[in-house]
Parts: structure tokens; C-alpha cells; sequence
């Protein structure tokens, strides 16, 4: 038990260390009077996230059942959560599992501000994560690894398909309708200000991202191999593949395209790390690649939507896409606990399951985002002005600039 309970909390730190890892990829990403308050959105959910995860977060997501929805209030502030480490074999204490989801808890928020960056308030969007968590990804982490609804359909998702991509780039993606878009979107071009942050970033999430789907084993074991080498095959795939298509499409490879490549491979991958073969995850990251970049460099100019970071475009449709190839590629031969064989290997059931586990989170998804912004829309305005935006958030959110100017005083 002892080399799980460390084994976990390797992943668990990893986990952590991929909040501040979007916080520089997305920082570097906008534009330059927008990178410290595009940052803070994620590092305060690194304290938000937590205080909620610890009061009843874990109680609502991995509580007793009711009515498939939410957990119930019995592990409120951790209360009758086993925390001993007594040694031998075995799964590691209740409290290590509970500490490691805690840290999907605080990342998932953060994804979706990656769709509404550089026009919402500082205080509305930290409203915003904290009812979205009571709303959203509280009941569905209940409904995919609580007992929940999701589970009583026969759905799997090994490592948040379901809870955490499609949730937030569907929420994403309402939020960022509902909000409008920045001023002067599709007359002016918004180019990264610093892609060296952003793939430093997107190096730290990356290299989280094997403990993000390793630990769902929840020891270090066989399935623990078979996710890391999934995750390792499907980023690869993805990235080679989203290269070629720029080489074709725009005659040169870019980092940020490349980079974003290896990113949607890694979401693609996450729904089923633990349940597929090697060789399905290269079909899923090669596949997660052309879909992925339609979605952000089509798709998006057609319906005219600013999701302005692609957190829709990445993970909302990597995610989906995720889910729908779990269901074809999954088999028992890789774990008992795919509870029916995928669609490629002669079964049907599991496929329709994940569909209906797809329909389900959207719906969750949209519904909820949808009441939680005009709620909030219509009690108080949730962006800024067009004078502070021109102006940057930095400055008019947190008072500070990311690159100030000393004009030789320092």
C-alpha cells in the first residue's frame, strides 16, 4: 500500500503543478495588457477550488447516491474520510483519492476561461467557477465516478472525458455566446503575445497530464502503464499529424499549431486511457487532430463565436470525440472493468452508453452555464466596460502590468 500511497501523490502534485501550467499557457496567449489577468483566473482557483473541494466537494461528487444526480453532505470538511496508511497490500487510503481528484476539481474551472478571456469581470468570473462547481462539475463527477447516472447507463470515463473536457468547453462555449464577443472580433487580428510562456505552459500540462490520466488507476499498476503509454502514443499522433496538415493547408509547421496538436491528442486520450489498445490510441490522437483544427479554424469563423483561447475548439470537441472512440475501441482484454466490449470488437451497448453520456454532459453543461450567465448578467454586468478594455485588465482589474515600464527609474 505504501508504494500506491506514494505513487499517488506524485500524481496528485503533478496534478496540481498543470493549474500554473495553464495559467502561462493561456497567459501567454492573449494579448499583452490581458497576461497577469489571465493568469490570476487560474491560480485563484488553485485557492478557491480547494476551500470548495475540502468543504463538500468531495461529499457532493463521491457521496452516498441521490438520485443518480449528487452525492450526499456525509463527507462535508472531510469528515469520515480515511486518511491511514496501515501498510501491506492494497489501494491506498480513501483521503489520498479524495486529494487527488481534489486537483481536477481545481483545474476544470479554469479551462473555461480560456473561451471568455480578455472582456470578463475578475469578480464575476470567480462567481461564475464557484456556482459552476455546485452546479456542474460536482453532479457530474457524481454521475461518471460516484455511482451517478452516468454509471447506471454503462458509460465509462476513465480520467474525465465527460467531467472535465466536455464540461468545461461546452460551458465554454455557452459562456462566451452569452457574453459577446471582444470588440473589433473578425475586423482585427488578437496575436499571443509571448509563445515561449505559452510553451512553457503547455510543457508543464503536458508532462501533468501523464499523472492526470496515470493516477485514475488509482495505484501504480498495469493500467497505470497501459494510460501512460495511451497518453504518450495519442499526444504524439496528434501533434505529427496537426503539423502536416499546416505544412499542407499554410505551407509551414507553427509552434503554436504543433503544440496545440500534442494538446488534443492528450484530451482525446483521456476518456479511455485505461480501457483501450496501444495501437487505437494512435487512431484516436491522428484523428483528434484534423477535427480538433476544423473546429478552431473553421468552424468557429462560420458561426462567429469568440471562444477567444479555443478552450471549446480543444476540449469541448476533443473531449466529445474522446468519448465517442472509448466507445469503439474499449475492450475487456485491456480491464475488467470496461463493462462491455467497444463497437469494433462486436458489441454496441458501450457505444450508445458514451453517446448517451455525451448528450447528458452537454446538456448539464449548456443548461446550467446558461442560467449561471444571465443570472449574473442581469444582476450586475459581467464584462468590462469598452474603455477598460481597450485599457487591459491588468491594469484596471489588479492594478499592476505584467512588463512595466521603468523609463530608467529602476
Amino acid at each position: 500500500m505504501t508504494g500506491n500511497v506514494a505513487f499517488m501523490f506524485v500524481c496528485t502534485i503533478m496534478v496540481f503543478f498543470m493549474t500554473p501550467g495553464l495559467a502561462f499557457f493561456y497567459g501567454g496567449m492573449v494579448r499583452r495588457k490581458n497576461a497577469l489577468n489571465t493568469m490570476m483566473f487560474c491560480m485563484a482557483m488553485m485557492g478557491i477550488g480547494m476551500l470548495l473541494w475540502f468543504l463538500c466537494g468531495y461529499s457532493l461528487s463521491f457521496g452516498k447516491d441521490h438520485a443518480g444526480i449528487i452525492g450526499d453532505l456525509n463527507n462535508v470538511l472531510m469528515r469520515n474520510v480515511s486518511w491511514e496508511v496501515t501498510g501491506g497490500e492494497g489501494d491506498a487510503p480513501e483521503m489520498v483519492s479524495a486529494l487527488f481528484n481534489m486537483m481536477f476539481a481545481v483545474i476544470s474551472p479554469a479551462i473555461i476561461l480560456g473561451a471568455v478571456a480578455e472582456r470578463m469581470k475578475f469578480s464575476k468570473m470567480m462567481l461564475f467557477v464557484v456556482i459552476w462547481s455546485f452546479l456542474v462539475y460536482y453532479p457530474l463527477a457524481h454521475m461518471a465516478w460516484g455511482g451517478g447516472l452516468l454509471e447506471m447507463i454503462g458509460s465509462i470515463d476513465f480520467a474525465g472525458g465527460n467531467v472535465i473536457h466536455i464540461s468545461t468547453g461546452v460551458s465554454g462555449l455557452t459562456a462566451c455566446i452569452i457574453l459577446g464577443s471582444r470588440k473589433g472580433y473578425g475586423a482585427m487580428s488578437y496575436h499571443p503575445h509571448n509563445i515561449p510562456l505559452f510553451l512553457l505552459g503547455a510543457s508543464m500540462l503536458w508532462m501533468g497530464w501523464f499523472c492526470f490520466n496515470c493516477g485514475c488507476a488509482g495505484g501504480a499498476n498495469s493500467i497505470a502503464v497501459l494510460a501512460f503509454a495511451n497518453t504518450a502514443l495519442s499526444s504524439a499522433a496528434s501533434m505529427v499529424v496537426w503539423m502536416l496538415i499546416e505544412a499542407l493547408v499554410q505551407k509551414k509547421c507553427t509552434v503554436m499549431g504543433a503544440v496545440t496538436g500534442g494538446i488534443v491528442g492528450l484530451v482525446g486520450i483521456t476518456p479511455g486511457a485505461g480501457y483501450v489498445p496501444l495501437w487505437s490510441s494512435l487512431i484516436i490522437g491522428a484523428t483528434a487532430a484534423p477535427i480538433c483544427y476544423l473546429a478552431i479554424s473553421k468552424m468557429k469563423k462560420k458561426f462567429g463565436y469568440d471562444d477567444a483561447l479555443d478552450a471549446f475548439g480543444c476540449h469541448g470537441v476533443g473531449g466529445i470525440w474522446g468519448g465517442i472512440v472509448t466507445g469503439i475501441f474499449a475492450t475487456k482484454q485491456m480491464n475488467d472493468a470496461v463493462p462491455q466490449e467497444g463497437l469494433l470488437f462486436g458489441d454496441y451497448r458501450l457505444f450508445l452508453s458514451q453517446l448517451g453520456a455525451i448528450g447528458i454532459s452537454i446538456a448539464v453543461a449548456v443548461v446550467m452555464t446558461t442560467i449561471i450567465m444571465l443570472v449574473l448578467k442581469k444582476c450586475s454586468g459581467v464584462r468590462v466596460s469598452d474603455l477598460e478594455e481597450a485599457q487591459g485588465l491588468d491594469l484596471i482589474e489588479h492594478g499592476e502590468r505584467a512588463y512595466p515600464a521603468f523609463n530608467g527609474l529602476d
